[in-house]
């Protein structure tokens, strides 16, 4: 995610039981091949945002500090996560969330900066996956725990060290009033 698509372990299993490092793009539910970027538009610097930026409709509060969350809602929006884009401000990530908890992985396939995985379970950091280089092989390793999490935050690569994020901290979520930005209840 983001590094996309959020996926259980147990759907990484080929039909005769094997584990295998990424999903196939069959799985997906965005066409994910058509959108990536040549070698040649990376090293030209390409400023284009061939990835979807989702407005910001909630609020981590993370060691006193607020980051605006864009939130992935449907599975589209989940499988193209943070792909493509070049940057992601300090105050800035983007929020999965998966309703009963379970086992989540995520790759960074087409994701063209490192992130900052952070899994969460009732508010409290599970796991992080820091610095996450981006996948630039056929076949991407997964990150994330064997344990349940809810919820996974994505934040630019090293943000969560900078913040003094650990396992077992609570965030704070909020959900905005997308007209005001504006709190309207808060959210573990």
């Amino acid at each position: 995610m983001g590094c996309s698509p959020p996926v259980s372990k147990s759907e990484l299993k080929t039909p005769s039981g094997e584990m295998q490092l990424s999903p196939t793009p069959t799985s997906l539910s965005v066409p994910l091949e058509s959108k990536t970027l040549s070698g040649e538009a990376q090293a030209s610097g390409i400023k284009d945002n061939l990835g979807q930026t989702l407005p910001i409709s909630a609020k981590a509060i993370i060691a006193g500090e607020a980051i605006a969350l864009e939130v992935a809602r449907t599975p589209e929006q989940q499988a193209m996560g943070l792909m493509y884009r070049t940057s992601l401000a300090d105050d800035r990530g983007m929020l999965f969330e998966f309703g009963t908890p379970r086992p989540i992985g995520f790759w960074m396939k087409n994701t063209l900066i490192p992130l900052d995985m952070i899994f969460m379970r009732d508010g409290v950091v599970k796991f992080i996956a820091a610095n996450v280089p981006p996948c630039t092989t056929s076949i991407c390793p997964t990150y994330g725990p064997d344990t349940p999490t809810d919820r996974v935050i994505e934040l630019r690569g090293g943000r969560a060290a900078e913040l003094g994020l650990k396992v077992g901290d609570r965030v704070t979520i909020e959900q905005l009033d997308t007209n005001t930005d504006t709190p309207t209840r808060p959210a573990l």
